[in-house]
């Protein structure tokens, strides 16, 4: 008998596989239901056994002790940050250093993306005491929610001021940057007045992994305990089955690569400039950016407690 196993996550078009069917579980029957924001808390749910899940708040909540959910180094949102910083186009930055004393706004503190994105700077010269932040939202469209998360400094780390939107702010040249993951409507048309602020970002991200050997992770799988606990199987199971969906549609991508006009090259480079390892799941495979990861909340002042990548994923490291 199958277990059913519901699970929240993002619209990721590599996940079409699976929730068509085209790959599917002996143990586990898993209906997947997407969703435009992560779920605040998987353990409260009373909808939703499993769950794409912040890196970042994963982390803290096990710094603090949490035993409700169980992560996964399954990471089903990992990507480069170089991209993720916009400016004006008129702006006369070019590299991540020029930021050095600048007014950057982010979307999140905490937000696993951003942590990432800090870190690019941080390798750069550009600390957290080298530029002004404030966090807000990106557009009038966007809720007015706490983003600094308990991590405001009164002249270092602020709301965006009177909670106006970022990207007005920009215009004005109250901010000279902003940090975001998704890029705003009518960025990718032509006179949208924006640019990523690095002219050649795939190659500052190709170097980047270069160095660093991964593609940072933001969100992993998590499941709720008590099911882990009673099915010791499930995590390798679920693991399986978003890997196996991925390798099927890229397959797929590469032969029907015509949906846009260069995508094909997309598919190229990304198969020459990167191993076809670049996405494996489990607590070996990303032990380094694991570790990383949580040596930057260390260093950004997000995290306090002496975790590893072991303690991180203990369920993993248990079954190893």
């Amino acid at each position: 008998m199958r277990i059913p196993i519901k699970i929240a996550t993002r619209d990721w078009d590599y996940l079409t596989p699976l929730i068509f069917g085209d790959i599917s579980s002996d143990r586990v029957e898993l209906q997947v239901d997407r969703v435009g924001t992560l779920i605040p808390d998987l353990a409260s749910s009373d909808i939703y056994d499993a769950a794409e899940v912040s890196f970042s708040r994963y982390t803290s909540a096990m710094a603090e002790g949490a035993q409700t959910i169980v992560g996964i180094p399954c990471f089903i949102m990992r990507g480069f940050r170089h991209r993720c910083i916009i400016t004006t186009a008129a702006s006369p930055m070019t590299r991540l250093s020029d930021l050095a004393g600048k007014r950057i706004g982010v979307t999140g503190w905490r937000d696993s993306g951003n942590t990432w994105t800090r870190a690019a700077l941080r390798r750069e010269g550009v600390g957290i005491e080298d530029a002004f932040w404030f966090a807000g939202r990106l557009t009038a469209n966007h809720p007015i929610v706490d983003r600094l998360d308990g991590f405001g400094r009164p002249g270092r780390i602020e709301a965006a001021p009177g909670e106006r939107p970022m990207l007005e702010l920009l215009a004005n040249g109250e901010l000279d940057a902003i940090f975001t993951p998704f890029m705003p409507d009518g960025y990718f048309e032509n006179g949208a007045g924006l640019r990523q602020l690095l002219p050649d970002f795939a190659a500052a991200e190709k170097a980047y992994f270069n160095e660093v050997g991964y593609i940072p992770g933001m969100h992993i799988i998590a499941v709720k305990a008590e099911l882990v606990h009673d099915h010791p199987w499930l995590a390798d199971e679920l693991t399986r089955l978003v890997d196996e969906s991925q390798r099927l549609w890229t397959s797929k991508r590469r032969k029907y690569a015509e949906t846009t006009p260069w995508m094909f090259d997309e598919l190229l480079r990304s198969a020459r400039d990167l191993p076809p390892t670049w996405n494996d799941s489990g607590l070996d495979a990303n032990f380094r950016m694991i570790e990383d990861f949580i040596t930057e909340l260390r260093e950004q002042g997000i995290l306090q407690s002496e975790l590893t990548p072991h303690s991180l994923f203990p369920f993993e490291a248990s079954v190893a």
